[in-house]
């Protein structure tokens, strides 16, 4: 074998080993699979800037075109090979024969009194998902989906209702920034994952969408302007630690009693709540980023004097910010919000413990696209 052959292989290795357990590995999509499940071509927005570098090494072309065509995906917004007369036209046609573009529609949009913008995505095989889109001043915050329903099924969340469909890939992922940018004709300078489904229960598609979003020849989103949300899946903060990433997470906590928080979150039966401070230590101790709380406040549930002492406990184990978000109320379960009452006498007795909070705001509301209301089901 030539020694060009063999630089040739290690190549394909290299780039077929990038995926690994991420997008390219993962069988649910309907787009770019035939009926027998065999693959015909894969989405190029599932592919870092890194990995169309191994492509051109593959195919002995200049590494300096992977450049080019993320600026032409990212950046001009061209989903068309032919229109980038700067790349080779031997290698686009090539990028034809094993590539196509994936590109999310947006069914269905809705605007609240306070700016929110809720928009509905078509996936493809009739499901949908939903991102929310938070303007604030100059920044322009979008709320993005990682899931096709959530399996986590928390029990004042409507988004994990109708079970668990599917993982999102990257291409899925970072098209919910490209369709809401088109439409809006604005440009998104922060990302929250904290739509429909368990961000880090789809670590290695979300790794891939977060590498696109932060690459400066793409969207170019600093690290410091991604959070990553997470019901306490221990094993997906571990692997974040592990990772070394530099990003943030956000913790949906609601209640720092065992039995309380198994109640309404099914993931502390088995992730409890001292398992979930062990990794969140770890997390801190690598990053050396404070975690967020998140602390839906459900009235009669969670909203108690013993309540808010068990909270000022728990969060001092870690440096943190905490975040108080009265509960979105919703004809799907029968938590009731609480009153300014509650809220006062609850946020006096963290005050006085020496916990530091910030009573977070509800956007969105009255469209339900608030905290706990996506739902991302298709109607007429």
């Amino acid at each position: 074998m030539s020694e060009k052959k063999r630089r040739h292989r290690r190549a394909c290795g290299r780039y077929r080993r990038s995926f690994a357990g991420g997008a390219e590995n993962y069988k649910g999509t309907a787009v770019g699979i035939t009926a027998a499940g065999e693959k015909k071509v894969r989405d190029i927005k599932n592919l870092t800037r890194e990995n169309l570098e191994e492509v051109c090494r593959s195919r002995g072309v200049p590494v300096f075109h992977a450049q080019q065509l993320f600026e032409w995906i990212y950046r001009k917004r061209v989903n068309d090979f032919s229109l980038m007369p700067n790349v080779p036209v031997k290698f686009r046609e090539y990028l034809k024969t094993v590539f196509y573009f994936s590109q999310m529609d947006v069914l269905k949009k809705e605007v609240s009194t306070d700016g929110t913008v809720k928009f509905l995505m078509g996936l493809p095989g009739g499901l949908a998902v939903e991102s929310v889109l938070i303007p604030e001043k100059k920044r322009r915050t979008l709320c993005v989906s990682t899931q096709a329903g959530c399996k986590f099924g928390c029990k004042f969340c409507v988004s994990g209702l109708d079970g668990f469909k599917r993982n999102l890939t990257p291409g899925e992922i970072t098209g919910q920034l490209l369709a809401v940018e088109k439409d809006t004709g604005e440009k998104v300078t922060n990302i929250v994952f904290m739509g429909v489904g368990e961000p880090l229960d789809n670590f290695e598609n979300l790794m891939v969408s977060i590498a696109i979003f932060m690459d400066n020849r793409g969207f170019e989103i600093g690290k410091r302007k991604i959070v990553i949300s997470t019901c306490g899946f221990v094993p997906g903060i571990d692997l974040l630690a592990a990772r070394g990433a530099g990003l943030r997470i956000s913790v949906s906590l609601h209640s720092a009693d065992d039995k309380k928080r198994s109640e309404i979150m099914p993931v502390n039966k088995k992730y409890d709540t001292g398992k979930l401070m062990k990794a969140l230590k770890k997390f801190y101790e690598k990053e050396k980023f404070a975690v967020t709380f998140e602390y839906v406040l459900i009235s009669g549930f969670n909203s108690s004097e013993k309540d808010a002492a068990a909270l000022s406990m728990y969060v001092k184990g870690v440096p943190h910010k905490l975040n108080i978000i009265p509960y979105n109320s919703s004809d799907y379960f029968q938590w009731k919000a609480p009153t300014g009452e509650e809220i006062g006498a609850f946020v006096e007795i963290l005050k006085t413990r020496g916990v530091f909070y910030t009573i977070r705001r509800p956007r969105g509301r009255d469209i339900s696209a608030a905290c706990g209301q996506l739902k991302a089901k298709i109607t007429s």
